[in-house]
């Protein structure tokens, strides 16, 4: 597996994690080749570090600079360093395949999104001179970023075109919906398997716990408050002033939102202080609380005793989650929620949240066009208010989310698509 960062909270490499479980659990050893282990130790039996595939490393850094954003540079010698650092890439790469003799190689994301364009280019050059299969496990393409990834540089909107996503003989797809295969297959007429976003359905999740079962007490909160969950960064296109605009319609002091996102996350404050002003607006002061410092995606205990949450303890406490986002490559949030047998309340994002999630049969309230009308808003009351519906809603849609989005779902799509590449 060759990924640019693997641990922490990002999306891609989450996924990663949960592909290489499974493809253990099926008897496959993996090896890894990232340029950033995040909060975890690495095995070196196992793993392998390449400086240069850090997204934050200064050849990376760089480029994109210079590619996107302060294109003031000569373009011979940017395109002079993005060949001289895929040539070094590709050579680590293969250098790599070799010492550990690997029979099949799998791109996360680092091929579909010019995000790392010296990484994503060698290892178009390394799996065009190595004899084995790639897997292309793509998450994102260029053309669903609006504008991040248009250059004023011709010749780069060229090379982008040209090697994302990477189409090669010995190349196979797997996409995150129905609507990326389908513009794969528009596009450049190339296959996909749609392998969803899944969760391990059996280990415990949400769930209350000795570690978390002071949690509202310790966050403020008194044994009658009621508390929704907005569990996603803080971002515009999460639409969490939907969910703010849901607790100022219920007009029950007792009903807290808490947002676990951190404002670190919104570039230069802009949405967050939107979201800070509507509150201050509806005087929900009291209502609505920025979490963040109180959760982490792991959890952990100070060296004080002080706790820090996970999102498994912020589920075991919520009520129902709010997810009104007005567009997601697929829907984490709502798996998770799902799995913690928790009641969501979202938004049909396009095109994925309808095709992809909720034409599965889930018991859910869902807005179209994040239009809060009088019949949703009391649809939204029933489950937060009724203790029975709540429960046989968090453990119908568990049982279906076991069916569609775990483990299991996930190694027959591994072995659909390893049999793809012709091997066994």
């Amino acid at each position: 597996m060759i990924i640019g960062r693997i641990g922490g909270v990002d999306g891609v490499a989450l996924e990663a994690e949960k592909w290489i479980h499974v493809l253990r659990r099926m008897g496959h050893e993996v090896y890894i080749l990232s340029g950033q282990y995040q909060e975890r130790p690495m095995n070196h039996d196992f793993e392998t570090l390449v400086p240069e595939m850090s997204f934050f490393s200064p050849e990376s850094f760089w480029s994109q600079k210079k590619a996107f954003f302060h294109p003031d540079t000569n373009l011979d010698e940017l395109k002079a360093h993005i060949f001289l650092y895929s040539n070094i890439i590709a050579n680590k790469i293969k250098t790599w395949v070799k010492d550990n003799k690997l029979q099949l190689l799998i791109s996360e994301n680092a091929s579909s999104l010019p995000s790392h364009l010296e990484m994503g280019f060698g290892i178009r050059k390394a799996a065009q001179q190595l004899d084995i299969p790639i897997i292309t496990h793509d998450h994102d393409f260029a053309w669903e970023r609006g504008d991040r990834y248009l250059s004023p540089h011709e010749d780069i909107n060229r090379f982008i075109a040209e090697n994302f996503p990477l189409r090669l003989p010995n190349s196979y797809h797997a996409v995150i919906n129905t609507n990326a295969r389908k513009t794969l297959l528009e596009k450049y007429g190339r296959d996909a398997v749609v392998v969803p976003n899944v969760m391990d359905f059996d280990q415990p999740f949400g769930e209350i716990t000795e570690k978390n079962k002071n949690l509202r007490e310790n966050l403020g909160f008194d044994k009658n408050d009621i508390l929704l969950f907005q569990i996603t960064r803080i971002v515009s296109r999460k639409a969490i002033e939907v969910a703010i605009q849901l607790v100022h319609r219920l007009e029950d002091p007792c009903l807290k939102l808490i947002i676990t996102g951190s404002q670190a996350d919104d570039e230069g404050n802009k949405y967050y202080q939107k979201l800070v002003d509507l509150i201050h607006d509806l005087k929900l002061g009291s209502q609505v609380r920025f979490a963040s410092d109180n959760f982490h995606n792991r959890g952990l205990r100070g060296q004080n005793g002080e706790v820090n949450y996970s999102l498994s303890d912020a589920y075991a406490h919520a009520r129902a989650c709010t997810y009104f986002s007005t567009y997601e490559g697929f829907g984490n949030a709502f798996v998770e929620a799902v799995l913690a047998r928790t009641p969501i309340f979202v938004n049909n994002y396009k095109p994925v949240f309808w095709p992809d999630i909720g034409s599965k049969g889930f018991k859910i309230v869902m807005l179209e066009d994040n239009q809060l009308t009088d019949e949703k808003v009391r649809e939204m009351a029933e489950i937060i208010y009724k203790d029975d519906l709540n429960r046989e809603i968090g453990e119908y849609n568990y049982q279906l989310g076991k069916k569609y989005f775990s483990y299991d779902v996930l190694e027959e799509k591994l072995h659909e698509l390893i049999l793809r590449t012709g091997l066994t």
